[in-house]
């Protein structure tokens, strides 16, 4: 068993989920264990089959440690920034939506880094937009957990440290 009752873990591009209980059910004659996660921000549960929560890319929540490594993002270059370097939105969002999915702390916030930046020189497409206020819910949202501050206050500091005001959680 990868993860306890009453764990919190992160179920890719959802968010952060809280694992109710463990379940046993027979589906095509064979006993199959089930965690039933009820997600903390959502009005939704899940069953996830106990032998594909890593291939879902179902993971712990992340250490202070691991947050302030994801903090460093905002010090490196977005790719996408000029215009002569940003592909078409389809192929950019192809891109994101692959990051989203690999459920990596890491990668979401270059996708969240990457979309300020852009913000800061055009207006945000509503796709964009959209994309934006995901990745930011799914960072704030662990961050908040992990670091002990309300949701809030881990959105007000992701939005100081892409404008370059770094402050620490």
């Amino acid at each position: 068993m990868l993860f306890d009752q009453d764990e919190k873990v992160v179920y890719p591009g959802h968010g952060v989920a809280r694992i109710y209980r463990i379940l046993e059910r027979k589906i095509a004659g064979r006993t199959t264990q089930f965690y039933e996660l009820k997600f903390l921000n959502k009005d939704m549960t899940i069953l996830v089959p106990v032998d594909n929560t890593r291939t879902i890319g179902i993971r712990k929540l992340s250490s202070q440690q691991e947050i302030g490594k994801v903090f460093k993002v905002f010090d490196k270059p977005c790719r996408h920034v000029h215009a002569e370097l940003v592909p078409n939105w389809n192929k950019r969002n192809k891109e994101y939506q692959g990051k989203i999915r690999s459920g990596k702390l890491y990668e979401i916030c270059e996708i969240y880094r990457d979309l300020r930046e852009i913000e800061k020189n055009k207006e945000l497409s509503f796709g964009e937009k959209n994309l934006l206020q995901q990745t930011e819910t799914l960072l704030a949202q662990e961050i908040a957990l992990v670091c002990d501050v309300g949701e809030e206050n881990a959105m007000k500091q992701l939005r100081s440290m892409a404008q370059g005001q770094v402050q620490q959680v």
